[in-house]
């Protein structure tokens, strides 16, 4: 490990120049939405089913990019921001482990550069100027009953699923989502430059008036202020690994309940500055890389080169009630999704643990080898980079093979035909059942002309089903889509899939338990 660099220092590594540099302190910095002369390899991290703890995606996707830094290989990690709901509920931080990590950790886990402070703050200000144009007298006939959009906040607060306030004499009812799955989150991650964040933003559906018709954020003349509070947020941020791998953290948390990936103004720049890009997709691939995949790629006009599934021995024995071998189906279940469905390259990164029995890895590696894919072990939180050359070797070589992306579904498919595509063939399901509220927003969705956008399915992250107790790789189940949410905006149709919640709550025991701040301001427990 080597001490951290002055991030112009890494922001010289792949071309980029100080005027192109808006400094927050020594070690990270804004970057503007300048184009590089590369045309980069594009590699991304996802992973088998996740148990509570995860599963290291991020640890192995940073031990990956310093090993293809020792290869001497140029490359930019292209990473999402970390939400304070996980960081200080369940998870704690997302900035990776031991020695793959990225720095300054507590910064980035923290407040960072605001960006999630600008997003809910745009957001609320839309929110706010709803209820003002009622209480001003409701020029444009808002039906009260039939407001869509919410508030947010990026803290976990099960209080604020539902609420109700005055604007008068009337009583409203809404609800809080958590900040990354809001729907500026997703506009923001999809946008690729100021006008065309401008343009989505006004493109959000609020509410529908008392005739049926839909109104939008641009009827409210919303789009300018939101777009203002949001004009540094859109500048992905730069730091660095403890090898001093320049790394771009910028938005997308939350796979399960959002699409679950960066932003595509960092993703490109790192592909235009870079000979590989290793970005990561969040949760296992059913989720993120499914949304990666399925959305993000179309926007950003790239597909993977090398798709790397990291695997963990212990989550394995759990999706078999203890035994590797069945609990396996899992893996083999991802493994044939990306390799047999979606038809990109793979390699398989066992993400060893200090404990796992040598037995315990090499069966595991033997068990995927079977199904066809190159399988590395790695020790990325203990070696660091150094522990993911080996996985670094194969990407490359891997990323050498010819591959053509075959989607999930076609983008003139129905909403309806979306969804039970990525239900049979990504998770296994026999059928898709949907609720009454579901159905009636299908059919409004419909009616406003919104059948070409973007599923996005929000569900539980420990089972390929909407029941997190349906471990493995369950079959033939009845997948329970119970809402919609229509994202205008961002083209998306968030499709809620049994008891999901986009506002999750704290546990009994939250990581916010295990932190410490002295009277120096050292912080320890934050991861």
């Amino acid at each position: 490990m080597q001490k951290l660099k002055e991030i112009g220092k890494v922001a010289k590594r792949v071309g980029i120049k100080k005027n192109e540099l808006s400094l927050h302190g020594q070690y990270i910095a804004k970057v503007k939405n300048e184009k590089g002369k590369k045309n980069g390899k594009l590699v991304l991290v996802t992973a088998m089913t996740s148990n509570k703890t995860g599963i290291g995606k991020t640890t192995i996707s940073i031990g990956l990019a310093d090993a293809l830094s020792l290869l001497k290989k140029n490359v930019m990690l292209a990473l999402r921001e970390p939400s304070m709901g996980p960081v200080f509920g369940i998870k704690g931080g997302a900035t990776g482990g031991g020695l793959s990590k990225v720095e300054p950790s507590d910064e980035i886990n923290l407040h960072f550069t605001g960006d999630f402070h600008a997003i809910a703050q745009a957001n609320n200000l839309l929110s706010s100027i709803i209820d003002n144009h009622i209480f001003q007298g409701n020029s444009l006939d808002i039906d009260t009953d039939k407001i869509f959009f919410k508030r947010c906040l990026d803290v976990n607060d099960r209080s604020l699923r539902k609420i109700s306030y005055q604007i008068g004499d009337k009583t409203m009812e809404t609800g809080f989502n958590i900040t990354a799955a809001s729907e500026v989150m997703a506009i923001l991650c999809l946008s690729e430059n100021l006008k065309d964040l401008k343009t989505n933003l006004g493109n959000i559906l609020v509410a529908l008036n008392k005739k049926g018709k839909p109104i939008f954020a641009k009827d409210l003349h919303a789009e300018d202020a939101m777009t203002l509070l949001l004009k540094d947020a859109i500048k992905p941020n730069l730091v660095q690994t403890l090898l001093g791998t320049p790394a771009l953290v910028h938005l997308g948390p939350f796979a399960n309940i959002a699409h679950g990936c960066n932003s595509v103004i960092a993703t490109k720049f790192a592909l235009s500055h870079a000979d590989f890009c290793v970005t990561e997709a969040g949760f296992g691939g059913d989720l993120g890389a499914e949304k990666f995949l399925d959305i993000k790629t179309r926007i950003l006009k790239k597909t993977p080169d090398v798709v790397v599934l990291v695997v963990v021995v212990k989550v394995t024995k759990e999706h078999g009630g203890g035994d590797l071998v069945k609990g396996f189906e899992n893996v083999r279940k991802h493994i044939e999704n990306i390799k047999d469905f979606y038809k990109l390259p793979l390699v398989v990164a066992i993400n060893r643990h200090s404990d796992d029995s040598e037995e315990d890895v090499k069966l595991l590696q033997v068990l995927c080898e079977k199904q066809g894919v190159e399988t590395v072990v790695c020790d990325a939180f203990d070696k660091g980079g150094k522990g993911c050359v080996n996985l670094a070797k194969v990407v490359v070589k891997k990323s050498k093979e010819k591959s053509s992306l075959h989607y999930c579904y076609d983008m003139d498919d129905t909403i309806k035909q979306k969804i039970e595509k990525i239900a049979k063939n990504i998770y296994g399901a026999k059928r898709v059942v949907y609720s009454d509220v579901a159905n009636e927003k299908i059919k409004l969705a419909n009616k406003f002309g919104f059948s070409k956008f973007f599923v996005n399915i929000a569900k539980t992250q420990f089972s390929f089903s909407d029941d997190k107790n349906l471990l493995g790789a369950p079959k033939d189940f009845v997948f329970n889509v119970t809402d919609i949410e229509i994202r205008s905006g961002a083209r998306m149709i968030v499709a809620i899939a049994g008891n999901m919640l986009l506002m999750p709550a704290l546990g009994k025991k939250s990581n916010y338990l295990n932190m410490k701040i002295d009277e120096n301001g050292n912080i320890t427990g934050l991861f």
